[in-house]
């Protein structure tokens, strides 16, 4: 049995990943899906104080409850910056570490600085809106998009402003690395963070890279695949 714990996304929540639990649990796994403060089920939460250190913080405290070790640890896209941040406290209980379609930061590093929303807001202050809403974000069944799309949140700022705090490369880490990429979009003329963090994957044997040929919202347009190859790399 494998003990996964999957991080969603910016403007997303746990729900994000109703079509993966269940397969992942059918085939005998135990599945933990952490809710983040302020956004998703959790929206009610939202303040402008809520920021990354929230976030690992709830990541941080699913697992030393639970008591989870050995785990296999899963950021989907800013919640990769969510699972590289929560390595100082729980980094010795993860068995493999997964960024799924996600910025991978470094020491000091924020979303924005990488290129991801919040970039210019800085820290609340007055007449400074501290809520970024919600990226448009395409679906491959239309009824599942109008099923999402009410359910994305805005976003506290600070969550994309505040670095990263990783006190060792993350190649240093004893555990396993998998970047996986969505490759349903041609790679941007301008760069992007995604593409750049799955070069550093492809061109390290410290890293596995995999691809799944959908776009950015990879566990709502293909759930199996993912599922799949979860279940591959365990």
């Amino acid at each position: 049995m494998t003990v996964f714990v999957l991080v969603h996304g910016a403007w997303g929540g746990a729900h994000g990943f109703r079509k993966v639990r269940g397969p992942l649990r059918e085939a005998g796994h135990e599945v933990f899906t952490p809710s983040l403060t302020g956004i998703g089920e959790r929206a009610h939460l939202t303040s402008p104080q809520v920021n990354l250190t929230t976030h690992v913080a709830d990541v941080v405290n699913a697992v030393w409850y639970e008591d989870l070790s050995d785990i296999v640890l899963l950021g989907y896209s800013y919640g990769g910056a969510v699972v590289t941040g929560a390595l100082e406290y729980i980094g010795d209980r993860v068995r493999h570490l997964v960024y799924l379609d996600a910025f991978v930061p470094g020491d000091g590093d924020s979303v924005a600085d990488l290129g991801g929303a919040g970039g210019g807001r800085g820290a609340p202050a007055l007449g400074r809106d501290w809520l970024v809403p919600p990226l448009p974000r395409e679906y491959d069944d239309p009824a599942e998009g109008a099923w999402a799309g009410p359910r994305r949140t805005a976003h506290p700022a600070g969550c994309f402003t505040e670095p990263v705090r990783l006190a060792r490369p993350l190649e240093d880490y004893p555990f396993t690395r998998t970047y996986i990429k969505a490759t349903g979009e041609p790679r941007p003329d301008d760069g992007d963070p995604f593409w750049a963090a799955a070069d550093r994957a492809m061109d390290s044997p410290a890293w596995r890279y995999r691809e799944i040929g959908t776009n950015h919202m990879i566990a709502s347009n293909r759930p199996g695949d993912l599922v799949r190859l979860l279940l591959e790399l365990t």
